[in-house]
């Protein structure tokens, strides 16, 4: 019998992936999560928590390496919370992510269906469009980079190779300015400080959008701190002002204030041309979304005469992607700045048979049921914690035909695919694609058909 004890070492077999990306392994029946580690590998490892029948551990030595293993290239891999799998091939990290939907489906959702390999990046580096970096002081200084894993322990990162170069260049000019001008960072435990994040927002043309996330209204020797931002990135368009005085973990505040140039950008989607604004939701990774929305437009099947839900709309980027090959589009989305963004996104793309209602999703659902609204497809694209729980029941009441689910969580795609089947529509097909390279997300189209 094997000591199941804080402390204890023993030799392990990792078998798989948790949803976080850590390696599992068994012992005597018992699961071990291991961090670090890669499927087909055996190390000796350190019990560190150890629960009744589930365990965390620290691989101490690693005695047969999987030939997936690589040397990772960032510094900061293993302390920083962003990336989980810069230890191994991006094979074997496609591979992985496929196996943690296939698994969802089965053990949540009931399903057992045939499942491809998840469509990986052309670019597996530099790929994010937007970031938010919390700035604090800590021990050695300040600090302006990404949390601890687990923690709000900010660890400074003067590159971060998910990034674009430009986001170096302008998190290093603006760490300059705050060293420079002795402006304090907040302080999330006393409440006190001035700069809380340092928010950049990019687009394929090159351009950048910056925004300040400060405690109060207004910011001392803003000149310098422009010139500074210019002067690190050709590209820069404007920079922006956020006001959160309020002692939360939320970034962004209510108050916004465009300091220099203007306060958005402009990036291409689809054919089409959005603009965004500091808060505006937009896929992080342009190329790999493009490839994700044309899975969901195929799975829809459109000839131009149906009607189309969009639920969860954001700025209407599905939907207006849907408008093109659909009689007509009903977007609905809780957030009124994203629902006039998806009005504008519209009209500035010529696009008349789109309509937008902010609300609930299940509200607008129920709503447009009782109205008697029956589209032919209804398509969601919600948050990670998935369909609100009164979404499915009007959905399936307006009878479309094909329901086409986009996922940004395995776990809760299967936790209403299986609901969806108690209400008549069965799992028809599934394609992963990875929008985020080295971290454990993973994004998921599914086709959902009426019985």
């Amino acid at each position: 019998m094997a000591d199941w004890k804080k402390n204890t070492l023993h030799t392990l077999h990792i078998e798989g992936y948790t949803a976080e990306g850590m390696g599992v392994a068994r012992l005597e029946g018992r699961v071990v999560f291991i961090p670090g580690t890669i499927r087909g590998e055996d190390w000796k490892v350190r019990l560190l928590k150890v629960n009744k029948n589930v365990a965390w551990g620290r691989g101490e030595q690693l005695l047969t390496p999987a030939p997936a293993r690589i040397q990772p290239d960032c510094p900061l891999f293993g302390r920083c919370g962003g990336c989980q799998f810069r230890h191994m091939t991006y094979e074997e990290e496609l591979q992985a992510k496929t196996q943690r939907v296939r698994d969802a489906l089965s053990r949540l959702g009931g399903v057992e269906i045939d499942l491809p390999t998840a469509t990986g990046a052309a670019q597996p580096q530099r790929y994010r469009n937007k970031v938010q970096l919390p700035v604090a002081l800590e021990k050695r200084g300040l600090a302006i980079g990404y949390y601890r894993a687990r923690s709000h322990d900010v660890l400074d990162a003067p590159d971060c190779l998910l990034q674009p170069q430009a986001v170096t260049w302008l998190r290093g000019a603006f760490k300059g300015w705050m060293e420079d001008c002795s402006v304090p960072a907040y302080d999330e435990t006393r409440g006190t400080g001035l700069i809380r994040h340092f928010y950049v927002r990019t687009n394929q043309a090159g351009q950048a959008l910056c925004c300040v996330v400060a405690r109060e209204g207004k910011l001392p020797r803003t000149e310098q701190l422009i010139s500074r931002l210019q002067q690190a990135c050709p590209g820069l368009v404007g920079v922006v002002l956020n006001v959160n005085p309020k002692d939360t973990n939320v970034i962004l505040g209510s108050e916004y204030r465009t300091l220099w140039g203007q306060d958005f950008l402009e990036e291409e989607l689809c054919g089409m041309i959005f603009r965004l604004s500091v808060p505006s939701f937009f896929q992080i990774n342009q190329p790999q979304t493009q490839r994700l929305y044309a899975q969901a437009l195929d799975f829809a099947a459109l000839d131009g005469t149906e009607t189309v839900l969009d639920l969860y709309c954001g700025i209407g980027t599905i939907s207006l992607a849907l408008a093109q090959k659909a009689g007509q589009v009903i977007g609905a989305e809780i957030v009124p700045q994203a629902i006039e963004d998806a009005k504008e996104n519209a009209a500035r793309n010529g696009v008349t048979n789109a309509r937008f209602f902010c609300g609930d999703a299940g509200e607008v659902a129920r709503h447009l049921a009782e109205e008697g609204v029956r589209p032919q497809v209804i398509c969601v694209d919600p948050p990670r914690k998935g369909l609100a729980a009164g979404v499915p029941p009007p959905s399936a009441q307006m009878e479309p035909e094909r329901i086409v689910y986009v996922s940004c969580d395995p776990a809760t795609l299967a936790r209403d695919v299986k609901i969806f089947g108690e209400l008549g529509y069965r799992l028809a097909e599934v394609r992963c694609f990875d929008l985020f390279p080295r971290t454990a997300h993973i994004e998921t189209a599914a086709l959902l058909l009426r019985e």
